[in-house]
């Protein structure tokens, strides 16, 4: 067993490695090209950042690419993402000629490898229109859609989707996500790494410094929200829900997050965010640099109650995290946040700031049901949630595209 993969053994279980390794026995030298639009920030970069060298560690020749493009391109695909998930939004044809632009100059750049690779996996809208760009592509492409297209503004899927069908297969993080294409859909969850900076365990120095250092008081709840400053990850809400909760028991809440490259509506986000908190002291806004991973561990690990209250969800990696360090979870009854909060079991759903504010009142009055869900959580994570699941989730599928047997697998 290789020493990178071996390193999961304690915690996946030796069956889980052997699985895998046999895996890639099958699928040995095989070229897999990952191809996303942002290096950091956000989760399909966490994904890729240990997916790509355990395939290799595995036997797959895998490589990962990230598109460049104009502020104005980003601003495009900012909208096309919020359009997929719901929100009516303005695209102009002239809007997606230079959609169309910016992938054929990425083209130009990666064409020689995409054509040549066995398997590429394109990540979410912003390269999807590379596949029309290879007319000379030997493998089998695949399409991944990270967000909730459950519902989308049908003007932006009727246009990404004669994009997108051309695809040989496509993934999804849930049942309920899937749109009608012609060709296999796969159901993919998406993981964490459990020895990752931001999901080890952490010495009481390390948490203590954290504490220390953000001015937060060891003595009174405390309330974490990690993401990106994102309106459907309704920030303002959790606010909301704190300043009712605040009425009858004193808590603290910190809202911390970062921006991606691909995402320029992150200012304007953190902006309302900060008036919105303004004049409260026990409200703690931090803006993160990408790598602050070790930071983000840490708060999620002094919290009392993790939150994600989201309006819409792809998945929420944060979700998973505050899980995996036993900590309830209060979510967004909403994608893949549903996946993993079990409502009473791991955490509560909740679809408004009153909501939050009620479940979180309950939590703090019951410490040991809090506990319990905590532990509950914690497992549910390591049956469900892990990178081993989800390297062999990918490694099975590639093998099944590739031996011409994909309508008969399915993932749940």
């Amino acid at each position: 067993m290789s020493p990178l993969l071996s390193a999961y053994e304690a915690i996946a279980g030796s069956s889980a490695l052997t699985q895998l390794r046999r895996l890639g026995e099958k699928l040995a030298g095989l070229r897999v090209v990952h191809v996303n639009s942002t290096r950091e920030g956000g989760g399909v970069a966490e994904i890729l950042e240990w997916m790509v060298p355990l395939m290799r560690d595995v036997g797959v020749d895998a490589s990962w690419e990230v598109i460049h493009g104009t502020p104005r391109f980003f601003e495009i695909t900012k909208a096309i993402h919020n359009g997929l998930q719901g929100k009516a939004v303005d695209l102009p044809k002239k809007d997606w000629r230079i959609y169309q632009d910016v992938n054929e100059e990425n083209a130009q750049r990666l064409r020689p490898l995409l054509e040549e690779a066995d398997i590429v996996i394109i990540h979410d809208p912003q390269p999807a229109h590379l596949l029309k760009l290879c007319p000379n592509r030997k493998g089998k492409w695949i399409w991944r859609a990270h967000i909730d297209i459950s519902r989308p503004f049908r003007p932006v899927w009727k246009v990404l989707r004669t994009i997108v069908d051309k695809y040989d297969a496509s993934i999804f993080s849930m049942t309920e996500f899937a749109q009608p294409l012609p060709h296999p859909q796969f159901l993919v969850p998406p993981s964490i790494d459990p020895l990752s900076e931001k999901n080890r365990e952490l010495g009481p120095e390390e948490i203590a410094g954290a504490r220390t250092e953000f001015g937060i008081d060891p003595e009174r709840p405390l309330l974490v929200q990690v993401s990106r400053f994102d309106r459907f990850k309704d920030p303002i809400g959790v606010i909301q829900a704190s300043r009712l909760v605040r009425k009858v028991i004193p808590v603290q809440l910190v809202l911390a997050g970062g921006g991606a490259t691909d995402d320029p509506e992150g200012k304007a986000v953190l902006e309302d965010v900060m008036e919105a908190a303004e004049g409260a002291p026990d409200i703690h806004v931090l803006l993160l640099p990408s790598g602050a991973h070790t930071t983000i561990n840490a708060l999620q690990r002094m919290a009392d109650i993790v939150l994600q209250k989201s309006t819409r969800e792809g998945f929420g990696l944060t979700v998973t995290e505050g899980l995996w360090k036993g900590k309830p979870v209060i979510g967004g009854d909403v994608g893949g946040i549903r996946l993993q909060v079990v409502n009473y079991h791991t955490g509560f759903l909740v679809n408004t700031p009153e909501g939050a504010a009620h479940r979180i009142r309950y939590l703090l009055r019951h410490h040991d049901r809090a506990a319990e869900m905590g532990r509950i959580g914690r497992e549910f994570v390591r049956e469900n949630f892990l990178l081993t699941r989800h390297l062999r989730d990918y490694l099975t599928l590639i093998l099944a595209i590739r031996s011409g047997r994909e309508e008969r697998v399915v993932f749940v």
